[in-house]
């Protein structure tokens, strides 16, 4: 698992170390973001994962965006033959009109560590992959946030997430009756993709599944934004999953005419001429703030309203109505308590429709952009241009960028975009589609964003999104001196080729990290936020190169003098003093002057012996 959350790592904290800090930092009445560190409306994301195209975590994901680039490829073969079910003819029977798609790599799909979940191999044939994936970005999430999963066994904890296909129901289906077992009810009802991580866990609060199409993951955070404030959950695991491994939903999904030829997503462009399918999974760890800034909980950004509706009829079931698009962005405006000129960015619904683009153009204009000064328009993007349209798990891969862009105080560009759709009035909308990656326009001002999401039907979901409140550290006390030399990084797994799997990650994260790595920060998540398994290894190292060569060596399952491996066997902790005059005058003499935690335990050891003595 990936020890970082964008490079940060995250930090587990206990009630009497720096969380208790945090709780008397948190009455504080406001912070630079004028977040109120005690508003008990507000929800803090405090964990991701991802596994979207071309990112497989978030690092990847924020390379993507923050480099202009896109993941869109031709359909591979082992999905379907795209060559044969090409035809520019949408009328075409059994035919889409596109080769093209944005997908994840086939071990994403296929690959599942079954038995660290616990899971039989014949459950775990049948278990639909978007369970799979799920279930293990959950975990992942969890660890991002600085919490072990087992710490929340009993909890009121909810699970919220948004899905819509079922290509691996089909798949089975395609076996006939006889393929059908014990396992395949669970491992094929989409309400077990929620209900999966609840039972995993052993989590207490709400499990849902949500459909409402293509907003369905974003309805999602709504509804354990709702929970949260409710007191019905404590926490949350939010999010949204779609995989296309079928031609079924592909030539269904086309048949309405919505697919781009060319595989290209224009989104607000003239160019608009249809959306491009993808597919992936995110999952967000969600906590009412005053108790995220209690704990000491990394927070990335902050929920601070949102909304649901549904456009309540239009000129079609599936064509998009302005109004309602227009009510639901007022009612998560109102719910936050933010003026129109405080947003800064809209993260967009964007397919790149004809239809579609022009009526989520009038509605944030709207709502949002003709009430500001004509030289500030509020700044459009949408994801969708690097990664296609996820469709239910679309709004959580939205609101993952936007969370990031928070985070790096840095907004990516939205691709694919010369001129203006004619059907958009831009600047009388007050809007202005971001081109290239920079800072926010006004950096100086708090951070605050939009996320919108629309399902077919009719179905609209926004959420607002703020910078993490700014939180003075702690005090150093002598109990914080870091102490220079090497650093104990222990790693855990459920088997020798998980441990080595493990070593190879963290390898890679160093690499990536440069010089502004913090080996003692890390050594302190993997052994304070992880869980631990009965496979163990310790890695040491005075720098990144001592780490690097002693991680790689762990991958590679070779021995190495800054490696230690083994198997942690249930037993009773003995001390052995050896007696044979190993000991000498002095020794211990530079620990107790460089480090003020052995130098204190040293000396209320030394004052109890004294007292003991004739």
């Amino acid at each position: 698992m990936n020890p970082s959350v964008s490079g940060s790592p995250a930090i587990e904290t206990t009630e009497s170390g720096t969380a208790a800090a945090a709780s008397a930092r948190s009455a504080v009445a406001a912070t630079e973001s004028g977040v109120a560190r005690d508003d008990e409306r507000a929800i803090a994301v405090i964990g991701m994962a991802c596994r979207l195209p071309g990112a497989r975590d978030l690092d990847a994901f924020w390379r993507l965006l923050d480099s202009g680039s896109h993941a869109i490829t031709e359909t591979p073969a082992d999905r379907w033959d795209a060559a044969a079910l090409f035809d520019s003819d949408v009328s075409a029977p059994g035919k889409v009109t596109t080769r093209y798609g944005g997908y994840l790599d086939d071990d994403d799909v296929r690959g599942f560590d079954a038995a660290f979940f616990a899971i039989g191999p014949k459950e775990a044939t049948a278990m639909d992959p978007q369970q799979r994936l799920v279930l293990e970005l959950a975990w992942s999430a969890l660890e991002n946030a600085g919490i072990v999963p087992a710490a929340l066994r009993d909890s009121a904890t909810g699970v919220f997430v948004g899905a819509m296909w079922d290509d691996y129901t089909t798949l089975v289906r395609r076996h006939g009756l006889d393929a059908i077992d014990r396992h395949s009810l669970a491992g094929t009802q989409r309400t077990i993709l929620a209900n999966r991580v609840s039972y995993s866990l052993g989590l207490r609060g709400p499990s849902i599944a949500v459909d409402s199409g293509q907003s369905s993951s974003l309805v999602a955070v709504h509804l354990a934004v709702e929970s949260l404030r409710r007191g019905e959950s404590e926490l949350a695991l939010v999010g949204g999953v779609s995989l296309n491994l079928v031609p079924d939903s592909h030539v269904t999904s086309g048949k309405l005419g919505g697919f781009s030829p060319d595989g290209r997503c224009y989104a607000f462009d003239a160019r608009a001429n249809g959306y491009v399918r993808g597919e992936g999974a995110g999952v967000v760890v969600l906590k009412p703030l005053a108790r995220a800034l209690a704990d000491g909980d990394p927070i990335t950004c902050v929920i601070r309203g949102s909304a649901v509706n549904n456009d309540g009829g239009g000129s079609g079931l599936a064509t998009p109505r302005a109004a309602a698009q227009e009510s639901v962005l007022r009612q998560a405006r109102g719910d936050a308590g933010v003026a129109a000129d405080q947003v800064q960015y809209v993260e967009l619904h964007g397919t790149g429709t004809p239809v579609g683009d022009p009526v989520e153009a009038a509605a944030l204009g709207a709502a949002f952009g003709t009430a500001r000064a004509a030289d500030d328009p509020l700044l459009v993007g949408s994801v969708k241009t690097n990664i296609g349209h996820l469709e239910s798990a679309a709004g959580i891969a939205g609101l993952i960028k936007t969370a990031l862009s928070l985070h790096h105080r840095t907004l990516p560009a939205s691709l694919n975009f010369e001129s203006p759709n004619p059907n958009i009035a831009l600047t009388e909308l007050g809007l202005k589609v971001r081109t290239e990656s920079g800072t926010w326009p006004h950096p100086e001002r708090p951070l605050v964003a939009g996320v919108s999401s629309w399902g077919m039907g009719g179905t609209n979901a926004h959420v607002i999104v703020e910078q993490a409140p700014v939180v003075e550290a702690a005090p150093q006390s002598e109990a914080d001196v870091v102490v220079e030399g090497p650093v104990l990084w222990p790693v855990s797994g459920k088997s020798v080729e998980a441990v080595r799997a493990q070593g190879a990650q963290l390898a890679s994260f160093v690499r990536e990290s440069g010089a502004g790595l913090d080996a003692a920060v890390v050594s302190g998540v993997l052994a304070g936020a992880r869980s631990q398994f009965e496979h163990r290894a310790v890695v040491t190292g005075a720098d990144a190169q001592e780490l690097t060569e002693a991680l790689e060596a762990l991958a590679a399952g070779q021995p190495h003098p800054g490696l230690v491996t083994g198997i942690d066997t249930p037993g009773r902790t003995v001390f052995l003093f050896t007696g044979q005059g190993s000991q000498r005058p002095g020794m211990a003499r530079e620990l107790y002057e460089s480090s003020a935690v052995f130098a204190a335990a040293f000396d209320e050891v030394c004052v109890l012996l004294d007292a003991g003595l004739p």
